[in-house]
């Protein structure tokens, strides 16, 4: 697979967990300023949309909606 295609996954699996919790964009701002991680809610819309972004911010995410798993396929 191309770089293209994993980025498409590992943005489709964090959108997907905040569909589940049922968390907004600036819900999430807030709940990653809780946990210490300051960023603005353009920039994280920025890089959901582009699907770049480094594996800590992912954990970060997933940390601050209170994700403790994370399902890689629905197969």
């Amino acid at each position: 697979m191309s770089d293209t295609v994993w980025e498409a996954k590992v943005k489709g699996l964090l959108k997907a967990e905040l569909k589940r919790r049922n968390v907004t964009y600036a819900q999430l701002v807030e709940k990653l300023a809780a946990i210490g991680v300051v960023d603005s809610e353009p920039n994280i819309r920025n890089k959901l949309a582009r699907g770049k972004f480094t594996a800590v911010f992912l954990v970060q995410c997933l940390e601050a909606i209170g994700a403790s798993s994370l399902r890689l396929s629905d197969a």
